[in-house]
């Protein structure tokens, strides 16, 4: 913690000056190791005789009663004035400089997005995001925000908030291949306020995303209370087919009868539903339910392999269990619980391993997790949307667009024409179909789905589309009445505008193609092509 102006390690003593007193919060200067023993207080100049004797009772508490800091070298009786500094300025000053670091990266890294009334009202969060993929083979992202705080606007005995939420997807070059928008509004009454006033709120949601590595971006924005807060995450999806293990995940408690059994939902999985905290903290009234995937899991190994579990506190093996693969029905989906009632409070790392016949590890995930003194750790309370289950062809069109996106027509066609197949009824899905097709140079096909929207349905979106498979069939009168139906509905657009002259043009037509590009200039006279293009037209008449 270099950063916030701390030494790498120090110590924190609390001590009372006796047992009728609270506990003080100790420094070397201020109090002296003479109060740290109970015939030495009150004496100023026995504390090299009470720094002795402390050396004598407990070597450790000697050292610490001179300076707080390990690496301070402090010679005999000689008191540490940087423990003073560290105690009385260094340490409370050291969220604040946390705080101003945060606040400063996230406003600069969603400052295009972020209106101007958010930008002082920045909150940290803890979050989780895990990998996991569904039934079908479709891998899911889930994931859970959870804000410092969630700001409620009280109006006529109700209690407001309305949550947006952004989340972008990127690939290794920086290209965006996944946006999402999602708008939660949040009504409470004053009885439901008081049971979830005191607790933290949780934010959980999932999404499909196809094969490769990315950079997940989430903010999320309280548009009552004018606060943002926002998470990254790197994802890796992999291959289909691939000889993986999942990323773990560490639940406080698990339900094997899920209400939102048959559908999708965030941390649902395997037809149970765990809920993770993004900090991975248990009390020792606790127990660890631990979730893993296998997949792509050669037949050899289904019969031959064990799982070993192993629970370390630093490098201290405290627990290991070891599994037959072939106990658990579905390595797709393995579980396993772990008691935490025989473990002192402290940091630990569980890990999961693969292991061959001769006993090697083949794949391995480990994550860290923590115990706490409390019998008791306060859990938030969880807003999430239920989805569609396994297989709704949402999924489908989201998987296409990301194809898509990445330039990969051919896997994107399959993906948005099974989608559309599914619901053929769906404007979006149709109107998705249209794009993939005009990309892959089936104008006709792009005409015959979008007929019945334009005609029956009269949606101006497929309108731009249509028009443009016209034109690059030549069809240009046909092309010329889309576009105009076009701007009918929407108004000016230049590009559509620049279509209209071109097609006139192709048609001969050189008077209208003048018309359609001199409004296009007036519009935008920056557009140095179409000017000379304009000029040259005007020369030969």
């Amino acid at each position: 913690m270099g950063e916030y102006g701390l030494p790498d390690s120090f110590n924190v003593v609390f001590f009372k000056k006796d047992v009728s007193t609270e506990f003080e919060l100790y420094t070397p200067i201020k109090y002296g190791p003479q109060q740290l023993l109970i015939h030495y207080q009150g004496d100023q100049a026995k504390y090299e005789n009470a720094y002795n004797k402390l050396l004598e009772i407990q070597p450790e508490i000697a050292a610490v009663s001179l300076s707080l800091i390990p690496s301070e070298a402090v010679m005999g009786s000689t008191l540490s004035i940087a423990s003073e500094i560290l105690i009385g300025s260094k340490i409370p000053a050291a969220p604040y400089q946390k705080v101003k670091d945060a606040y400063a990266e996230k406003l600069l890294a969603y400052k295009d997005i972020v209106e101007v009334d958010y930008t002082a009202n920045y909150i940290d969060n803890d979050a989780l995001v895990r990998v996991a993929a569904d039934s079908s083979g479709v891998y899911f992202v889930h994931y859970c925000l959870e804000p410092k705080r969630l700001t409620f606007e009280q109006l006529s005995g109700k209690f407001f908030s309305n949550l947006e939420v952004n989340g972008k997807i990127s690939d290794t070059k920086g290209d965006v291949i996944y946006q999402f928008d999602r708008t939660l509004p949040i009504e409470l009454n004053k009885d439901q306020i008081d049971k979830i006033k005191a607790k933290l709120f949780s934010y959980q949601d999932m999404f499909p995303l196809i094969p490769g590595h990315y950079k997940f971006d989430l903010l999320l924005k309280n548009t009552v209370s004018k606060e943002f807060t926002s998470a990254e995450a790197e994802i890796t999806i992999p291959e289909a087919a691939s000889f993986v293990m999942s990323p773990l995940i560490l639940a406080n408690r698990m339900d094997l009868e899920s209400q939102y059994r048959g559908k999708s939902k965030p941390f649902l999985l395997g037809g149970v539903q765990y809920t993770p905290s993004p900090r991975n903290d248990f009390s020792t009234q606790d127990n660890l339910y631990l979730y893993f995937q296998i997949s792509g899991l050669p037949q050899a190994l289904k019969e031959t392999a064990k799982v070993e579990y192993a629970i370390l506190k630093e490098t201290e093996r405290v627990l290991s269990v070891t599994r037959v693969l072939q106990d658990y029905p579905d390595p797709a989906n393995i579980s396993e619980t772990f008691s935490l009632a025989s473990l002192p409070p402290a940091y630990y790392t569980i890990s999961v391993s693969l292991l061959g016949v001769d006993g090697r590890p083949i794949l391995s995930e480990q994550s860290n997790f923590s115990v706490s003194a409390s019998p008791y750790l306060p859990r938030p309370w969880v807003l999430s949307v239920p989805r569609p289950g396994s297989g709704d062809p949402s999924y489908l069109n989201i998987l296409g667009n990301q194809f898509l996106m990445k330039k990969d027509t051919v896997q994107a066609r399959a993906l948005l024409e099974e989608s559309y197949q599914k619901n053929p009824a769906s404007p979006k899905f149709a109107l998705d179909y249209c794009r993939v097709l005009f990309v892959a140079k089936e104008y006709r096909a792009v005409a015959r789905v979008a007929a019945p929207f334009i005609k029956e349905q009269k949606r101006p979106e497929f309108l731009e589309l249509v028009g443009q498979s016209s034109q690059a069939l030549g069809e240009l009168a046909e092309a010329i009445a889309y576009y105009k139906a076009y701007l009918a509905h929407y108004g000016t657009n230049i590009l559509i505008l620049n279509a209209i002259g071109q097609c006139y043009l192709q048609s001969g037509n050189t008077q209208e193609a003048l018309v359609a590009w001199e409004k296009s200039l007036e519009i935008n006279p920056n557009q140095e092509d179409l000017k000379e293009q304009v000029k040259s037209l005007k020369e030969k008449k």
